[in-house]
């Protein structure tokens, strides 16, 4: 009789969880609850706005990049002292005076740089009393938002950063620099876009808030229940099948979620108990749950907001940033269902009981090939109809092609509404059927059409994120609106009138709930900015470098050891996005300069995934992974089993940044399609040897030899050139008064490694390595002129004598007096891939040895 109370309670208590992590904790009555709800309703419409062509084309309510920084931090920290308690035992049910105040004062100098924006832009770097004492207590208040909204963590870390601004001349050692004065500090960080107010917060405000506004209308329009479904109809039936289910839908989830924590919850609560059922333990299960609701976070287009934080941190397209992100996510997510597989396999569990009528493997098969052909044959003639049709309609396209979208959309509604609709089952009830595939699937295919539109706009039409986001969004809103009178108008249940009340309430809904999930994510990237602010104005990223090179003494893979076990450390308090901004910030240039003096150049966008990937690592990793307490109060395990649990379904994940470091291939950096496939292919088997290696056991239990070979193999596959390069070396030694003829002998579009000496910024010596690209040209002294480079032969040194500004060489960070030390050029030999046979040759070994037991383990 007690089960439907318990149920109950602990519905209760995840929502207390995540509303203390996401969208805060105080659920007042009243009055304050609809101005709680009003503002935040608010506050999306005017993200909304600003991300529209629509103050363009009236001329009213356009913002400039400060302007609405400044109303979109104003927002947040307003929402952060209404919605989130001071402390545990501060009252939950109303809002109380001072935080009201504190609520205001916060708003006010969050909202200082648009209310007094032309009287700041008169007198730059020239703050008045007033301006001082509003920047003061506008840091004051982020900091104590921080608090609340996050937990100390961060704050305690933008405090330590203050301080050390200030207390310069006061540091030890290598930590001193010259001070920061209390008019400098407060201009820096809150009077100009380098601190507060800076990249972080403008990505938050032009893309990262409408991607999440996206995520929660979807989930409130009922995507999130039809994922859960479709990938239990789909697997449920295999062993283990709902937890392969589970990876599926956490990644579905994850494509629009920013909080692996929200993910843990919303998807925990279904897949959990069912995970149990068949067999899994309770902290395998929520393990499961933590692994795969995490990996969301670096499944693109979202990746927890940090997709769109590289794209100014590292200076290149959206589109390229998901082209490197993507393979190794998906490998992540092969290996994860994978490992899962070989959990069920080893504890003989089955799945549950199709409800799909039995067809033979051929039918299958032909209905799958059928379903693909069809697939990509319609998306080849919308990718070739509409670049037709563009140029020949001209102004009206868009008009046909909304016309066009809107008759897809009525005619998929159609489809669903002749299916029941979907229902979230109790996963707690004695019996659940699974849900047969094709109706499950048919129901919801409209929901599918705003994703399609944003992968459209992203990848196609190349339109900015937030403009992207923006259309799919109006779709979600129109869809949101329309889909439930639609089908009762299909299903003749003639409640139109209810069906048009409930859309609009879910809309509402849909807009409070993206609204306060972005309070933490915009007072993250206000906070995080002051840290980046005192790292520009205090030089110690210079010092970080210093630092980091003592203790790894010069060791690249100590280095990377280090940075991982930092991210790590410094993710364990601080959410995914804030996380990212600090650590690629102090970090990211380091292992970039450290990685250019040991000869390792490795691309800024392998080194932002790597820090990237170690801090959402944190979300998982005990005593702090807070995923794993939140997938443990659902399947009543132990949190700290659970999260180690987690950490070792996770090393799959943990190894890929040092194998993408190491070779950037897996990135898809500079690769054809051909060899891009290829790698696809080849680093898929590799990360699933790699996860039968962790798990001991492939055909049957490992031994303990097989289990490192296979270790061998996977290392192998992922990174063929570490033996051949021991075989044979990949570059021969050049004298640097021969690098005009190099140029001439080699082939346009290949690589020189230079060693060049000289200083650095602060006139110490330095010596690094920089990979030139041939130019074209006719002889070697035109290729050297292109690159922009005068040589001078000083003795036996060659030396810089000029560099053009502007030039290829100017970029690569050549500079006058330079001395090229040495020059490597690229040799003929064997491709680094036929390392892959004796690798396959390893693996069909531990395959034979494996398949000779199994008929007795079979038997026994």
């Amino acid at each position: 009789m007690s089960k439907p109370s318990d149920a109950n309670e602990l519905n209760s208590e995840l929502e207390d969880l995540v509303a203390t992590s996401d969208t805060g904790a105080r659920k007042p009555t009243g009055l304050a609850r609809n101005l709680l709800m009003s503002i935040a309703a608010i506050w999306s419409l005017f993200q909304l706005w600003i991300a529209s062509p629509l103050p363009f084309l009236v001329g009213f309510g356009v913002f400039n990049s400060t302007e609405a920084r400044s109303i979109h931090l104003a927002f947040a920290v307003f929402l952060g002292f209404m919605a989130y308690p001071a402390f545990k035992r501060s009252p939950r049910d109303h809002i109380p005076a001072l935080d009201w105040i504190l609520a205001l004062v916060a708003a006010f100098c969050a909202a200082y740089l648009y209310l007094f924006y032309a009287e700041l832009a008169e007198r730059p770097g020239r703050p008045t009393t007033q301006d001082v004492v509003v920047a003061v207590t506008g840091l004051i208040l982020l900091l104590e938002a921080t608090r609340r909204a996050l937990g100390p963590p961060l704050m305690i870390v933008a405090l330590v950063f203050i301080i050390y601004s200030m207390a310069g001349p006061y540091m030890p050692g290598i930590l001193a620099h010259r001070g920061v004065s209390l008019e400098a500090l407060t201009n820096h960080q809150w009077l100009t876009a380098q601190g507060v107010f800076g990249i972080a917060l403008g990505v938050s405000t032009s893309f990262v808030f409408l991607f999440v506004l996206f995520g929660s209308l979807l989930d409130k329009a009922g995507a999130g229940n039809y994922f859960i479904k479709v990938a239990f109809s789909l697997l449920g039936h295999y062993r283990g099948g709902p937890a392969k289910a589970a990876v599926v839908a956490s990644g579905m989830t994850g494509l629009i979620s920013g909080s692996s924590i929200a993910n843990t919850v919303t998807t925990g609560t279904f897949t959990i108990p069912m995970m149990k059922r068949v067999g899994f333990s309770a902290e395998k299960a929520g393990a499961v749950e933590v692994a795969s609701s995490v990996n969301g976070q670096i499944m693109p287009p979202v990746m927890g907001a940090a997709a769109f934080l590289m794209v100014e941190y590292v200076g290149i397209s959206y589109v390229d940033v998901i082209k490197h992100a993507f393979l190794p996510a998906l490998i992540s997510y092969i290996a994860l269902i994978y490992i899962v597989h070989l959990e069920a396999v080893k504890a003989g569990m089955q799945g549950l009981q199709s409800s799909n009528p039995p067809r033979p493997l051929l039918r299958k098969v032909i209905g799958f090939m059928t379903g693909l052909l069809l697939l990509m044959a319609l998306s080849f003639a919308v990718y070739y109809g509409l670049g037709w049709l563009k140029p020949a309609l001209g102004d009206a396209a868009s008009w046909v092609i909304a016309g066009a979208l809107a008759v897809v959309y009525i005619g998929l509604v159609k489809v669903g509404s002749r299916y029941p609709e979907l229902e979230l089952d109790d996963p707690n009830s004695p019996v659940v059927h699974l849900p047969q595939t094709r109706p499950t699937v048919m129901s919801g295919l409209h929901y599918i059409l705003p994703v399609i539109v944003l992968i459209w706009c992203l990848m196609v039409e190349h339109l900015s994120p937030g403009l992207s986001a923006f259309w799919a969004t109006v779709l979600m809103i129109v869809i949101i609106l329309t889909q439930r009178p639609l089908m009762a108008l299909f299903r003749g249940d003639g409640n139109t009138g209810g069906a048009v009340r409930q859309g609009l309430d879910e809309l509402w809904q849909g807009l409070v709930a993206g609204a306060r999930n972005m309070i933490g994510i915009g007072i993250a990237t206000a906070t995080a900015g002051i840290i980046v602010g005192a790292v520009s104005q205090t030089g110690v990223g210079l010092v970080l470098a210093d630092l980091v090179e003592i203790l790894s003494m010069g060791n690249l893979l100590l280095m990377l050891l280090l940075t991982a076990v930092l991210s790590l450390i410094l993710g364990m308090g601080l959410p995914t996005t804030a996380n990212y901004i600090v650590v690629s910030a102090l970090l990211a240039p380091v292992i970039v300069t450290l990685g250019q003096e040991s000869g390792l150049l490795v691309p800024l966008i392998a080194v932002h995934l790597f820090v990237f990937y170690f801090g959402i690592m944190a979300d998982v990793t005990p005593p702090v992974g807070l995923a794993s307490f939140a997938a443990a109060a659902v399947s009543g395990g132990d949190p700290i089993r659970t999260g180690f649990q987690a950490f070792y379904y996770s090393l799959r994940t943990a190894a890929l940044p040092f194998l993408f470091i190491f070779n950037t291939d897996l990135l898809l950096i500079d690769v054809d399609w051909l060899h891009g496939t290829i790698i696809f292919v080849v680093a898929t088997i590799a990360m699933l040897i790699f996860a039968a290696a962790t798990q001991g056991w492939l055909l049957v239990k490992s031994r303990w030899y097989e289990s490192i070979l296979l270790l061998l193999v996977a290392f192998t596959l992922f990174r063929p050139g570490f033996w051949m390069d021991m075989v044979h070396d990949p570059y021969r030694s050049i004298p640097p008064a021969q690098l005009e003829q190099s140029l001439e002998r080699l082939d346009k579009g290949s690589n020189l490694r230079i060693q060049v000496a000289g200083e650095d910024d602060i006139g110490q010596p330095r010596t690094f390595f920089v990979l030139v690209p041939v130019p074209e040209g006719a002889d070697g002294a035109e290729r050297l002129d292109k690159l922009g480079l005068l040589l001078m032969q000083d003795g036996d040194r060659t030396v810089v004598d000029m560099v053009t500004y502007g030039s290829p060489a100017a970029e690569l960070g050549f500079e006058f007096d330079q001395e090229i030390v040495e020059i490597l050029a690229p040799v003929d030999r064997w491709a680094k891939e036929w390392m892959w046979i004796p690798a396959i040759l390893g693996f069909l070994l531990v395959l034979g040895l494996q398949s000779r037991r199994r008929p007795a383990a079979a038997r026994a």
